[in-house]
C-alpha cells in the first residue's frame, strides 16, 4: 500500500483572509468548508495533483498564532513564481526573499508571509524536478 500526505491543517486567526490570500494570491481552489463546535475550516487544493491545505479558525481563541519552531515553512508548487510573489506584495503582505532562480536545482524561489506570518516557499519548477520532488 502507497503512502501519501493528504493534507495538512494551520491555525489561523481569519478565516476568510486567510482563505482570500491562499485563493485568490496563491491559485488554490475551496473544496470543503466544515463548521464543527468552536471551530471553522476551510480545505483548499490546486485544480491537479499535489495535496490539500486545511484552514482552521477555533472560535474561542484570540490574539495571534504562537508559531513556536515546529513548522518552518509551507512549500507551494506555482506555475509563476514571480507573478504570485508580486500579487502577494501588491495585496500588502511581506516579502522575505525576492525570487531568485537556484543553481542547486532548476527552480525559481521566492518566499511570503501569509496573513498569520507562516513562511510560504513558492516554487517554480524549471525544467526537471528537483531530487525529491515526486
Amino acid at each position: 500500500m502507497a503512502t501519501k500526505v493528504g493534507q495538512y491543517c494551520i491555525n489561523v486567526t481569519d478565516l476568510e483572509r486567510s482563505e482570500r490570500f491562499y485563493e485568490d494570491i496563491v491559485g488554490l481552489k475551496v473544496q470543503t468548508r466544515t463548521q464543527i463546535e468552536n471551530v471553522n475550516e476551510v480545505v483548499l487544493a490546486a485544480d491537479k495533483g499535489g495535496g490539500r491545505l486545511q484552514l482552521a479558525q477555533h472560535l474561542d481563541r484570540t490574539g495571534p498564532i504562537d508559531h513556536g519552531d515546529a513548522l518552518w515553512k509551507v512549500y507551494m508548487i506555482v506555475d509563476d513564481c514571480i507573478g504570485v510573489h508580486q500579487r502577494a506584495v501588491d495585496a500588502g503582505f511581506e516579502s522575505t526573499m525576492e525570487p531568485e532562480r537556484l543553481d542547486r536545482w532548476p527552480v525559481t524561489v521566492a518566499f511570503i508571509l501569509d496573513p498569520d506570518g507562516y513562511s510560504i516557499e513558492l516554487v517554480q519548477r524549471d525544467g526537471e524536478d528537483p531530487p525529491g520532488a515526486n
